[in-house]
């Protein structure tokens, strides 16, 4: 294993496989914080020149947590599907990349191969990645998962209607996603995030959901995304719960910060196979963010984007219905602008795709970024022309109680448009049915943005 290279007569020398990671890495504010980017973009350029020639057996037997450390470490090396690894364990990441982008390459061909691939290797070759190739590889990789519904298919574009309060007030609450529901978002799944994390609260909420997605015969999800203990508790005293949510890291030091463990997410995917109320078989719900880890001191001196991808190889135990990157929650010490936010987006995506997982992105930022909403929108955009599974739905972009800033009913509407993508086939006909959208699935229709059609 060469961890140097030559750039430009000056040689360019990495201390182990992760400081290759680590200085490959496209500019991050985080990965600056931590100490671990390049200096330069001559560091940068030779980190990802030595990082080509590595072999996917070079990251695979060289994780950035040690084994006998980590749990998260152990779930994804134990996971692997060896067969496979065998049969691509000696190409080097730039052989992988162009197996990944080349045309004749088939979605079951990459399938076969991915299988066999560890975190760090998707994120090693993420790296290797420009932005048309994250969407070009991303559009190659859908993932199809069921719970109530199917979510994945590459025409259709679907939302999470997050109607947050900052008291939980079930009235209002009640006003924000009747008129959610009204512009035809809140396919990929009707949850909130609860102030209170509380058993009483969580469990009123819970029943105020069901009961009205059931009443009004909506094909959606639900789900309410307390901590994942309240959540089970909920669940055992007969609360009706379609998936259960829980935000997981990359290593177990910040899945500790977390107050979750792998133990802990087994127990809650065998509660909802015996008692929640989706179908499944899909019924967990993950979300992540780059940084995380290294806010809880808990990165193992990685790059962020290394381990967020550690945190898909533990969400793919579980075959998730939905996982989606918080890409721009955490704030500017992680990603510090929307160049940063946007690039942030679409490795996160591709690299999802690539582990098998149901990917989708809240695009998002905090008002202590240099972001706005345009930025916002672009994200959007990109995402979905790359295959993204779904957004966040909030109402006027505003989340009130999180304090941040998502994408709105109004946008992620005329998203769908934008790229031609209607919601999920069964949602189509029951927004069609209510007077929500016309025939075409696509332009609004009479008693589009009208709550009061509930009433």
């Amino acid at each position: 294993m060469i961890l140097k290279s030559k750039l430009f007569g000056k040689v360019y020398e990495f201390k182990d496989v992760k400081d290759v990671l680590g200085k490959a890495n496209e500019l991050k504010s985080g990965d600056q914080l931590a100490g671990v980017a390049a200096e330069t973009v001559q560091e940068r350029i030779a980190a990802k020149a030595c990082l080509a020639n590595l072999t996917v057996q070079d990251i695979y037997e060289n994780p950035v947590a040690p084994y006998e450390e980590d749990e998260v470490t152990r779930c994804i090396q134990d996971g692997i599907n060896f067969k496979a690894y065998e049969r691509c364990k000696n190409w080097t990441l730039a052989q992988l990349r162009e197996f990944i982008l080349d045309d004749h390459t088939t979605t079951a061909q990459v399938r076969d191969i991915s299988v066999g691939l560890s975190a760090e290797v998707a994120s090693a070759v993420t790296k290797l990645m420009s932005s048309i190739d994250l969407m070009i590889g991303a559009q190659k990789m859908p993932v199809y998962k069921t719970c109530v519904t199917t979510c994945g298919y590459p025409d259709r574009l679907s939302f999470r209607l997050q109607p947050n309060h900052t008291t939980d007030d079930i009235d209002a609450m009640r006003i924000t996603y009747m008129e959610g529901f009204s512009y035809c978002v809140g396919d990929a799944l009707f949850g909130m995030n609860p102030v209170d994390d509380t058993v009483g609260n969580v469990d009123r909420v819970m029943r105020d959901y069901w009961e009205f997605a059931r009443k009004w015969e909506i094909p959606t999800q639900v789900c309410c995304l307390a901590h994942v203990t309240t959540q089970m508790e909920c669940v055992k005293n007969g609360a009706p719960a379609d998936m259960i949510f829980q935000s997981i890291a990359g290593s177990q030091i910040a899945n500790d910060a977390f107050g979750v463990n792998i133990a802990m997410l087994d127990e809650a995917e065998d509660l909802m196979h015996h008692q929640g109320t989706g179908s499944g078989p899909d019924v967990l719900y993950f979300e992540t963010g780059e940084g995380a880890e290294l806010s809880a001191d808990g990165h193992w001196g990685a790059d962020q984007l290394t381990m967020e991808a550690r945190c898909y190889g533990l969400a793919k135990r579980y075959h998730p219905y939905l996982v989606d990157s918080v890409v721009g929650f955490i704030g500017p010490e992680y990603l510090y602008d929307a160049k940063q936010v946007a690039r942030a987006g679409m490795e996160d995506h591709f690299m999802g795709k690539l582990l098998g997982i149901s990917m989708g992105c809240d695009a998002c930022y905090t008002n202590h970024m240099k972001c706005d909403q345009n930025d916002n929108e672009n994200l959007e955009i990109l995402l979905s022309a790359a295959g993204c599974n779904f957004f966040m739905a909030v109402p006027c972009a505003d989340d009130c109680m999180l304090m941040y800033q998502s994408t709105g009913y109004h946008d992620d509407h005329a998203t769908r448009q934008a790229v031609g993508k209607k919601p999920l086939p069964e949602f189509e006909k029951w927004c069609q049915k209510m007077g929500f959208l016309e025939e075409d699935g696509l332009t609004l229709g009479p008693n589009a943005g009208d709550g009061s059609v509930f009433l």
